[in-house]
């Protein structure tokens, strides 16, 4: 049973007999918390000293004990649908997804994710005729891995009104605005049903080590209500992990984005995150300055002007809130740059730089892209598991755009260059697996790009507070008076990583004084076995006693 609020407030637990990862002692191996806040750290001798019958005592087992991952972009009802629906991550054709159609239980709409015809021998997508007999009649949404584009059945076509829209076609693959209309058909549920699916993805994110997700609700996604659903787990009684709510919908004035925060009902951090400036690779909508290696004449879409991007930055700025933009090619950047200067121009470069913009995604950029990111202080949140998924040899990236894949996900240069870099899973595109999220930035398929350990973990942790410009500056780490929001893994072995710009060497000296983190390239993620936000225990595997 979770402990209410006010008996966290008094409850104080040690933990010991482990390796806590903090700047205040890279040797600690124990760590006290006092109701929702870190008390003290320190080594083990120190622990039996100030130990006593007052305390519950939590043997960690050689366990590590570090500060909870946060996710900076999530989508909590399509995460919970994702992982409760047909998953179409494992079909290698067309008649394999037809197959998964006819044999889904005949209830309501049949609801899909993951299918990536990259990976198909024949990439051939099935018939809208094809997929209207394997569901026999009934509604069918199933969304590419990437949620920018869906195969939808007839009926569901009809539900929706797709007729004539823009992304519509004879086929059952649907794009842009008539996918955006399936998807918001596909998604008119009671409120126990949205409810009960970020529920499912909060358990999810739990048991994974989160203890915080930005969730990037918008229009197009989902309605005001799923929206209003999500910020009240933060008020709620139930022990899971803190949204941190932002609303992508495009403000013309300064006096129109009041009206659209006034009108939401809730409190959101930003007038930021999925405001779509372009679409995705995979799904060839993303807005390229040259044509897709794959799709000759095709340079994807722009879905907002210069102009239209330019009025949402100055409204914000002059609100001092965060505004920020979906944008993965390289010409959606170009026309989000091009916008934060029309902005600057506007309302000034210091307002720009202040209300802490932020721009998800970021995946073609080069040099001087990256220069005018840094020069106005915008927060990338990138997801590394797009790389390992898509950038290597023969995979998406190559696909779609040939040579100029070594430019994408350009982590050790953003960093190189002072953008601030937040990292997160964009789930349900890539799962909840923040270790995997790790390895991937140690990994990343072009050498140039890859950065430490300790960057990359910190870019899961502590900079995911920054970037939400979180009211507590000490969260995100383990240190005296901070909050006592963490995670306890189950590792094979500690190390500390040291890049020096040749290899990324590896060591066991604690003479680097550095916290210690996992040994990644032992091709299995730390276990988690207890997340606790606030001092309020998330998850627990069962597998520490006290």
């Amino acid at each position: 049973m979770t402990d209410s609020p006010a008996a966290a407030a008094r409850k104080v637990t040690l933990y010991r007999n482990g390796s806590v990862y903090t700047a205040a002692d890279p040797f600690a191996t124990a760590m006290l918390v006092d109701g929702d806040t870190v008390a003290w750290v320190g080594s083990e001798h120190a622990a039996t000293s100030i130990a006593d019958s007052s305390m519950q005592v939590i043997d960690l087992r050689g366990a590590l004990l570090a500060p909870g991952f946060v996710d900076s972009h999530v989508h909590l009802t399509e995460t919970g649908i994702a992982l409760d629906s047909l998953r179409l991550g494992g079909v290698r054709s067309a008649r394999d997804l037809l197959e998964a159609v006819a044999a889904a239980p005949a209830r309501g709409t049949v609801l899909g994710h993951g299918w990536d015809e990259t990976l198909w021998a024949d990439p051939a997508l099935p018939s809208a005729a094809e997929l209207d007999r394997a569901a026999d009649g009934r509604k069918v949404y199933l969304s590419r891995v990437d949620v920018h584009s869906a195969l939808i059945s007839s009926p569901l076509a009809a539900a929706a009104g797709i007729e004539g829209l823009d992304g519509a076609s004879a086929g059952s693959q649907v794009k842009r605005a008539a996918h955006t209309a399936a998807r918001l058909a596909a998604r008119r549920l009671p409120a126990a049903s949205l409810r009960g699916y970020q529920q499912r993805a909060l358990a999810e994110a739990a048991a994974n080590g989160y203890v915080a997700l930005a969730e990037m609700a918008a229009p197009h996604i989902g309605s005001i209500e799923d929206l209003q659903l999500a910020a009240a787990w933060n008020t709620g009684a139930d022990a899971v992990p803190e949204i941190l709510p932002y609303w992508g919908q495009l403000a013309t004035s300064s006096e129109h984005a009041q009206s659209i925060l006034a009108g939401l009902g809730v409190s959101v951090l930003g007038l930021a995150g999925d405001l779509n400036i372009d679409g995705s690779i995979g799904s060839r909508t993303a807005a390229l300055r040259a044509d897709y290696s794959d799709a000759p004449g095709e340079r994807g879409s722009l879905y907002l002007s210069v102009a239209e991007a330019a009025a949402h930055l100055a409204a914000c700025s002059r609100l001092g809130i965060q505004a920020g933009f979906h944008v993965i090619g390289d010409a959606g950047l170009d026309a989000a740059l091009d916008a934060l200067e029309l902005a600057a121009a506007e309302v000034g470069e210091q307002k720009i730089r202040a209300a802490g913009h932020r721009f998800e995604h970021v995946e073609l950029a080069d040099a001087d892209a990256i220069s005018r990111l840094a020069k106005y202080a915008v927060t990338v949140s990138a997801q590394p598991c797009f790389d390992s998924a898509w950038g290597g040899d023969g995979r998406l990236y190559q696909q779609r755009l040939g040579g100029r894949r070594a430019g994408m996900n350009r982590f050790g240069s953003l960093y190189a260059a002072g953008v601030p870099v937040c990292f997160g899973s964009d789930s349900p595109v890539t799962p909840l697996r923040p270790w995997s999220s790790v390895r991937a930035c140690l990994q990343h398929n072009n050498p140039a790009e890859q950065i430490s350990a300790r960057a990359a973990f910190l870019g899961h942790t502590r900079a995911g507070w920054r970037a939400a410009r979180y009211r507590n500056p000490m969260a995100g780490q383990l240190v005296p008076g901070a909050p006592a929001s963490f995670a306890v893994w189950d590792v094979e072995e500690l190390m500390v990583q040291v890049s020096d710009g040749r290899v990324q060497s590896w060591s066991t000296d604690p003479r680097a004084r550095t916290p210690l983190l996992p040994a990644l390239d032992t091709g299995t993620d730390p276990a988690c076995l207890l997340t606790v936000r606030d001092g309020r225990e998330l998850f627990s595997d069962g597998a520490l006693g006290a």
